[in-house]
């Protein structure tokens, strides 16, 4: 009898262990890592913030998201995503641009009306295309996009029109079809990755700069620029991506909790950043910053013929027409 409640008690006990996590038997907690060129202000920074909560909450805390603001460059956490160095990445286009570059006129100057024109496009046969090659050549399963705003241009002077560009030293990504557009409009580009922004504007090895506003008040630029010209040259998007192989290992039910969680926190993190642009704008006049209305659409018609060339040569798959009518 002894015996028997001898072993009653071990049983009790295994089971209090299994459950608190004490036993042999436990569930070990899962780490992803979720990696960003961005630092923390930015709208990509606060959508990874956000999956971080739905995860572990949604995972009772089984599972843990270490979110990783301004780790790298946006090209570098790109390979560490394919390779599994980081689980997660929340970047601009570069997945794109690496994994299916006949599909990068999705993260370019002048091609898309605005974000709920992108989505349509996105959604549709040309965005579902555009996944499949991510997925076969880049090793990312596509989670959620976040509107990042409209691209707008920094500087020391006021840009009128593109006379006043012409022979201009403006930073951009080393994004070779960003830089074929901005060749066209008069500038005269310099690649720079994003961590050297801020630097080399102070330093004067760049004279300007172009990117969406939180991406101008994260890196403080109205420290080093004193005009902001509302250019809306790009509707500036966001990838949150996920290494395929590390997905694919997942459980179906861990795979549906990601998918989920990421889908909400992009759409939290949209209606965020659709209601706080005309704040963030207000915040950067407040710190210094002189706002400039160009014509343009003088800007538009100077770059148009180099957005016209890039589908002939880089983006064949449709064209500049066919993604307007959508």
């Amino acid at each position: 009898m002894r015996a028997k409640r001898l072993v009653l008690v071990l049983s009790v006990i295994a089971l209090i262990c299994l459950f608190t996590g004490y036993g042999v038997f436990a569930q070990e907690k899962k780490v992803i890592r979720l990696g960003s060129p961005q630092k923390t202000g930015h709208i990509l920074v606060d959508a990874s913030e956000k999956f971080k909560e739905l995860v572990e909450k949604g995972s009772g805390g089984r599972i843990e998201v270490q979110v990783q603001p301004g780790v790298t460059s946006e090209e570098e956490v790109n390979v560490w995503c394919s390779k599994g160095k980081v689980e997660i990445q929340a970047a601009g286009g570069r997945p794109l641009e690496v994994s299916a570059p006949q599909y990068f006129f999705f993260n370019a100057p002048y091609v898309m009306k605005d974000f709920d024109h992108f989505m349509r496009v996105w959604e549709g046969n040309l965005g579902k295309k555009a996944r499949e090659q991510l997925e076969k050549n880049g090793n990312q399963v596509s989670l959620g996009i976040v509107y990042r705003g409209l691209r707008q241009t920094t500087s020391k002077k006021p840009l009128y029109t593109p006379v006043d560009v012409y022979g201009l030293k403006l930073r951009l990504p080393p994004v070779k079809t960003w830089i074929a557009v901005w060749k066209e409009i008069g500038a005269d580009p310099i690649s720079i990755p994003l961590p050297e922004l801020y630097k080399s504007l102070k330093e004067g090895k760049a004279e300007a700069s172009e990117g969406d506003l939180p991406q101008i008040a994260s890196f403080k630029l109205d420290e080093v620029q004193t005009h902001l010209t509302i250019t809306n040259h790009q509707v500036q998007a966001g990838w949150i991506t996920i290494n395929k192989t590390f997905f694919d290992g997942l459980s179906k039910a861990d795979q549906q909790l990601i998918l989920k969680s990421a889908k909400d926190a992009s759409n939290w993190a949209n209606d965020k950043i659709k209601k706080g642009e005309s704040a963030l704008l207000l915040e950067l006049q407040r710190k210094g910053m002189q706002v400039v209305i160009p014509d343009a659409e003088s800007f538009r018609e100077k770059g148009k013929p180099a957005v016209e060339e890039l589908f002939k040569k880089e983006w064949p798959v449709t064209t500049w027409a066919e993604v307007l009518a959508k």
